[in-house]
């Protein structure tokens, strides 16, 4: 269990003051011009030996990312971009840093471009983030005016961040389509390669990376990497801010270690499952778009990358969603099924067609006015879609209908029973 002197969020509730002098009495923005003075390569050196994994859900390492953005400038400007379009069903850990905890942010956007040659950094924000666009913008104003960042700010690089607010789609949260609505365009997933790291935004060389991976970089590099990758377990190291939401005696954003167990993270911040351990029915670990993971396989499982990836899951974001025996959830995952077919972009046929077709069914397997033939029409059709779309929206519908197969088929079966007036058979004595 992580403790209180390895917190890197230490107002993630907002109850101390969130202002410029507030946030510097806790430690941010305490020797960054030093850190820059380091120079890029021991900053990306640091980043790697941290081991930090990318906070957006995909947990690529987040040094060797920066370390992609071209060493000289051919004559384009760099850029990073940090996409603060929390849209995922389930996640909301980054709102929190943007409410309560910006000045992470802020900093960590000045050593992250200077990392990577970038002289402007572009924060997007989610459609329907209205205060926190609002807190955010107030820590970058006091940045400014205390000439933390700016044109011709203390720490001797030239630096400009800006907030660009979009409108509410989901499909902006994947990297690309980001970029494409940053530029004014409709948000539509670009194929790769190039990738942004050599043509992103208006052309140039891009970084686009998660709001918890850029906000933890600071503390990161004052603590140095050795610390943060002591933290964890190996591939999976450091702190993670979890949210935890569903049917637990007290929903909570909160950060820990990287591989605590379900269990002990469950009963120590959130009160245990609502009606004791017993009632645990499945759990989603990582946001709407993983596969959920019955009671048995979660309950004590590490919560981290490889083991969950293990379980035919994924953490993904750490937006935990719990699931207690009162859920019906073949409709709980036919309603997920309908926020990707409403928030697919329509680029990619398999996308497009196939999310719509797949709601249609998983609504009829809600009635039970399905057959049992239809489940295995609709699995084969989720590996359809599965890796054959331009982005991972594809994937994203695809894998929570799997997991529901693979672990809940009796549920089904029998609702399509009911519905058909069959007997369930008895085994012969």
């Amino acid at each position: 269990m992580l403790q209180d002197k390895d917190r890197i969020f230490t107002n993630i509730y907002g109850l101390q003051d969130k202002s410029l002098k507030g946030a510097m009495s806790r430690g941010l923005w305490d020797g960054t011009k030093a850190i820059l003075d380091m120079g890029r390569d021991w900053i990306i050196d640091q980043m790697k030996a941290s081991g930090l994994r990318g906070r957006g859900g995909a947990g690529f390492p987040t040094g060797l990312k920066w370390s992609f953005m071209p060493k000289k400038s051919d004559g384009r400007p760099h850029y990073l971009v940090v996409n603060a379009d929390e849209s995922e069903p389930g996640t909301c850990k980054d709102r929190e840093i943007l409410r309560n905890d910006p000045h992470h942010l802020v900093e960590g956007c000045l050593i992250a471009s200077f990392a990577m040659g970038a002289n402007a950094a572009y924060i997007y924000v989610r459609g329907e983030f209205i205060r926190e666009r609002e807190a955010l913008q107030r820590a970058i104003d006091e940045a400014y005016e205390a000439r933390l960042i700016g044109k011709d700010n203390i720490h001797g690089y030239p630096f400009d961040l800006y907030v660009h607010h979009g409108a509410g789609a989901y499909i902006c949260g994947e990297e690309t389509a980001l970029l494409e609505s940053l530029e004014g365009k409709k948000g539509q997933p670009r194929l790769k390669p190039p990738f942004p790291a050599n043509v992103g935004l208006y052309g140039c060389p891009t970084t686009v990376n998660n709001v918890e991976s850029i906000a933890v970089a600071p503390t990161i590099l004052r603590r140095g990497g050795a610390w943060f990758a002591a933290l964890g377990k190996p591939n999976n190291t450091g702190t993670k801010l979890f949210c935890v939401s569903g049917h637990v005696n007290k929903p909570a954003t909160f950060e820990e270690e990287m591989g605590v167990s379900f269990r002990e993270m469950i009963d120590k911040h959130c009160g245990g499952i609502r009606g004791g351990w017993d009632n645990l029915l499945a759990v989603i670990p990582g946001g709407s778009s993983v596969p959920l993971v019955p009671a048995a396989q979660i309950a004590d499982a590490s919560m981290d990358f490889d083991t969950l990836r293990g379980l035919g899951s994924g953490l993904g974001t750490a937006a935990v969603i719990v699931m207690d025996k009162s859920t019906d959830i073949v409709r709980a995952i036919a309603r997920l099924s309908y926020f990707y077919k409403h928030e697919s972009c329509g680029q990619c046929t398999p996308c497009r067609e196939g999310t719509g077709w797949m709601w249609r069914v998983m609504e009829r397997m809600v009635h039970g006015d399905a057959t049992k033939k239809e489940i295995d029409t609709l699995f084969q059709v989720t590996k359809q879609i599965e890796g054959h779309t331009i982005c991972a929206l594809g994937d994203a519908a695809a894998w929570p209908i799997q997991g529901l197969i693979r672990h809940f088929r009796h549920e089904i079966e029998a609702r399509i029973d009911a519905r058909h007036g069959a007997r369930p058979l008895v085994a012969a004595e």
